[in-house]
């Protein structure tokens, strides 16, 4: 594994932006996605900021470092779940 991998790796096991449920980004359902990152950030003791930034922090962090082969409909998908699990609207 290069030393970039381990570090992406790192951050997304061990970060303070906030406590993930293992595997999380295993899934291909974006709203399970969103709904754990919703129960990540909610209950997190490690979190900086509010739980809807940590949370689209965390989902952006993965898109960017591990979700490039992503369609750029999955990644709008995942988000688009994540502002409705925290009730916002859709970004257009």
């Amino acid at each position: 594994m290069t030393k970039k991998k381990k570090w992406s790796a790192e951050v997304t096991g061990h970060s303070d932006a906030m406590d993930l449920e293992d595997h999380v980004f295993e899934s291909d359902d974006a709203r399970k996605i969103a709904a754990s990152l919703k129960r990540s950030a909610e209950h997190s003791d490690r979190r900086k900021a509010e739980p809807f930034q940590s949370a689209m922090s965390m989902l952006n962090f993965y898109i960017n470092r591990a979700g490039k082969n992503l369609p750029a409909t999955r990644k709008k998908d995942a988000k688009d779940e994540l502002r409705a699990a925290f009730g916002r609207e859709p970004d257009d």
